[in-house]
């Protein structure tokens, strides 16, 4: 890590219940520690594309109790006084307020790149040299967050419209954001896309610690209130029991409806770095190569399934799989589910999980 980048940080966010690629996927063992891609996990690629851009006690992870034993056991390098661990899932607003908090006690100066234990990067080194940049933005007193290039008038993703130029940072153009729109229908994503003006909101975001402490005030008072309480318990070895009940009053709401879309002077850097969030198992197929028929296989096992007549399926299964005259299919088995569905419905898989929560089905989330 250069010295001067010495006071930026990476707050991890990684307390997912990981429902969009259920059945795999579950809160026991959430998206961000399944190896989907390659030999690491989701939490571990995430974690290594920081290197050597931030050292170890530079990266902090905010999680579940639950979850914490296994993160550390996958990356045992991030002290274990880095761990920031949540009472219970309050959101990405609460959780990334305090993340920062925590940070900002450590580190007055410091400046935070805030993201995503489940994301995909494919090109790691520009990825690195684009958190540069965003260091020098945030340096300046500007937010900043990465716009991933929009391939495709996709519906499940946010979009960022950029407007007039702010120069060069690192040798990446950077423009100032004028809107955030949630997802966008069909007709609308098109027009993004057309225009050329339009971005899709990755979720990272890049600034300093007393800035958005400060925008937490102006906002959210209710959540910066609660953290202020919170800050005097941090560092003490029951952390996380002292603040449960202060966390019981926290507003359930994501950081982009608490701060991002109303805050000042946000830039946004494009780029194209082989960004996913892998949303869906649908996402999953495009993203992996296949076989000569666009087929994908999961599985750590060596019984391969036989596919008869089947184009652009994927099967994650540990047993044999036979599919015969099937396209664009997606079969996950589990020890305990089969899901099966057409490609184009794997987002319904949410409905699945909310039904079985009404069940109380608990076993099988």
């Amino acid at each position: 890590m250069t010295s001067s980048l010495e006071h930026y940080y990476a707050l991890i966010m990684a307390g997912g219940g990981g429902t969009r690629l259920w059945p795999l996927s579950r809160q026991s063992q959430p998206k961000q520690m399944l190896r989907l891609i390659g030999p690491d996990t989701m939490y571990q690629m995430t974690i290594r594309r920081l290197y050597p851009l931030l050292a170890p006690d530079h990266i902090y992870v905010i999680t579940g109790q639950d979850q914490v034993e296994s993160l550390q056991a996958q990356v045992p390098e991030i002290p274990a006084q880095n761990f920031i661990i949540e009472p219970f899932g309050k959101n990405s607003g609460p959780a990334a307020g305090l993340g920062t908090l925590v940070i900002h006690q450590r580190d007055p100066q410091a400046l935070i790149a805030t993201l995503s234990a489940d994301h995909y990067v494919a090109d790691t080194e520009q990825f690195r040299k684009v958190l540069v940049s965003a260091h020098e933005l945030a340096s300046e007193g500007l937010f900043a967050t990465l716009g991933i290039t929009a391939s495709r008038p996709a519906v499940q993703f946010g979009y960022i419209k950029r407007g007039e130029s702010l120069g060069r940072r690192n040798d990446l153009e950077c423009f100032k954001a004028v809107s955030f729109t949630e997802k966008p229908d069909l007709e609308r994503a098109q027009e993004f896309v057309r225009s050329g003006l339009y971005s899709w909101n990755s979720g990272m975001f890049i600034w300093a610690a007393e800035a958005v402490l400060a925008e937490f005030e102006r906002q959210q008072p209710a959540i910066h209130r609660l953290l202020l309480e919170i800050a005097q318990y941090i560092g003490a070895p029951d952390f996380t029991a002292r603040i449960t009940p202060l966390w019981q009053k926290m507003p359930n709401i994501s950081l982009d409806y608490a701060i991002m879309e109303d805050a000042p002077e946000i830039a946004v850097i494009p780029v194209d770095i082989g960004w996913s969030d892998i949303g869906s198992w649908d996402m999953l197929l495009d993203l992996l190569e296949g076989d000569a028929a666009g087929n994908v296989l999961l599985s750590e096992s060596a019984q391969e399934p036989i596919l008869i007549d089947t184009r652009r399926t994927l099967v994650a299964s540990d047993r044999l799989i036979v599919t015969i005259g099937v396209e664009d299919m997606i079969v996950v088995e589990t020890d305990d589910v089969i899901l099966v569905c057409h490609r184009n419905r794997s987002q319904d898989v949410r409905e699945v999980v909310r039904r079985l929560r009404e069940r109380g089905a608990d076993a099988y989330l």
